[in-house]
């Protein structure tokens, strides 16, 4: 923008400067043309009174000598009796019509022009003067003038462009900052306030963009707060479904459930923790491999129930991905939950760590009946079996968070193929401090 506005000023300034310096340089020269040719004129007339007097050809070369043109060879007179005392540049017959009409002409020849000027003698008499007028002399001056023109017309176009830049650079540094400022708050920092300046326009821009700023820092902290007060009223059922847990006694269904009350707990909690806190961590990060493991050995009682063969590929070493361990697990379990959901008992499923091209893959694949519509499966909402249709997104919503991203297809099994595509990050040491929220992560 600053360079277009300099460009821009530069265009008009030049445009104004030439519209006044082409004219003015045009009668420059017409000007110096017109005092050479009235110097001419008033050399010619001032041999009226010799002419007046005398015709006598030595006399008059005399008069002609003590003229500045006549010392320098550019001055002629032409007698009645058809004598002539200097150095003729004209022909005959312009010297007979200046005689017969009693005219004063300019006459072009060769290296200048011939300014004619009639003198009238008693007796009804006539002579006639003629002064040479260099094409140098005519153009006196004139090259200066445009110099000095050209030099103030270049000093008001810089001017002009100092100027625009200024008031450029006023505009740009006010824009960027509420560009800055909008960029921040777009990456979550509800903060970011900016100082309303520059151009009229920009300083509503500022304020209006304060006042969306503060709206949404009041709409978010409100969701939190509601989303921690419905999490917070989910500890009533829990501590009832805990209860009935209790009294089932020991065996395999009893103790499932009641590690299933003990995560959906730890879930309102870490909800209510997550919307009391003023913002998301952006330097949490998980081990990939490590939570892959840990999930797989919980869905391997279920599956093993159903008589589901399972097998989990790739997961060892480190791997670290920069999302939070809760997102990335509800994740993984959203996907994993599918495939027990959506498939028959007995049907087999795999899940792999794929690494490439920059990039980390939790793959889930499975050998049932697949997904009819694979793009429209990763729609919020959209599910044709009868779920919520909210799992996918939510995988989708984790791995673009990272840069990366999801996708559906068939598997080598036969049955769906999900493919969440995260970006890594390096592998960090295994305990660090979030230095916003202060509170270690949990690296295990």
């Amino acid at each position: 923008m600053r360079r277009t506005i300099v460009l821009v000023a530069l265009a008009v300034t030049s445009m104004v400067a030439l519209a006044f310096l082409i004219p003015l340089g045009l009668m420059i020269r017409e000007m110096a043309r017109d005092q050479a040719m009235s110097d001419a004129e008033r050399q010619a007339v001032a041999l009226a009174p010799v002419l007046a007097t005398t015709t006598d050809p030595g006399l008059v070369a005399r008069a002609v000598a003590s003229t500045r043109a006549g010392q320098s060879g550019r001055l002629a007179v032409y007698l009645p009796d058809g004598r002539v005392v200097g150095r003729s540049r004209i022909g005959a017959s312009e010297v007979r019509a200046a005689m017969a009409e009693m005219r004063t002409a300019s006459v072009g020849v060769p290296g200048g022009t011939a300014f004619v000027q009639s003198i009238a003698l008693d007796g009804g008499r006539t002579a006639v003067a003629e002064v040479f007028v260099p094409a140098e002399e005519q153009t006196r001056g004139v090259l200066r003038s445009w110099l000095v023109l050209g030099a103030v017309g270049l000093v008001l176009v810089s001017a002009s462009l100092v100027v625009a830049d200024r008031l450029g650079a006023r505009v740009v540094r006010a824009t960027t900052r509420l560009a800055e400022a909008s960029s921040a708050l777009g990456a979550g920092d509800l903060t970011v306030r900016v100082d309303p300046s520059g151009p009229p326009e920009l300083v509503e821009a500022g304020r209006a963009f304060n006042a969306m700023a503060d709206r949404v820092r009041h709409l978010l902290a409100a969701e939190r707060e509601m989303a921690a007060d419905l999490s917070h009223r989910l500890r009533t059922p829990l501590t009832a479904l805990r209860l009935n847990a209790e009294a089932l006694g020991d065996g395999p269904a009893a103790e499932q459930t009641r590690q299933a009350i003990d995560r959906l707990e730890r879930e309102v909690d870490l909800v209510i923790t997550s919307a009391r806190r003023a913002g998301p961590c952006d330097e949490a990060d998980c081990d990939v491999a490590e939570l892959l493991r840990d999930r797989l050995e919980f869905w391997s009682a279920l599956a093993e129930d159903q008589g589901r063969p399972w097998s989990l590929r790739g997961a060892d070493g480190e791997v670290y991905v920069p999302v939070p361990r809760a997102e990335l697990e509800a994740s993984v379990d959203a996907v994993v939950g599918n495939v027990f959901r959506h498939t028959p008992e007995r049907t087999e499923f795999v899940v792999s760590l794929q690494r490439g091209d920059g990039l980390v893959g939790v793959v889930v694949e499975d050998a049932g009946p697949g997904v009819a519509e694979s793009s429209a499966a990763v729609q919020r909402g959209r599910s044709s079996a009868g779920s919520t249709g909210l799992g996918l997104d939510i995988a989708r919503r984790v791995a673009e968070s990272t840069g990366g991203r999801l996708a559906v297809d068939r598997s080598s099994l036969g049955g769906a193929r999900v493919c969440m595509w995260l970006r890594p990050r390096p592998a960090a040491p295994r305990a660090a401090r979030c230095t916003r929220c202060r509170e270690p992560f949990r690296r295990t």
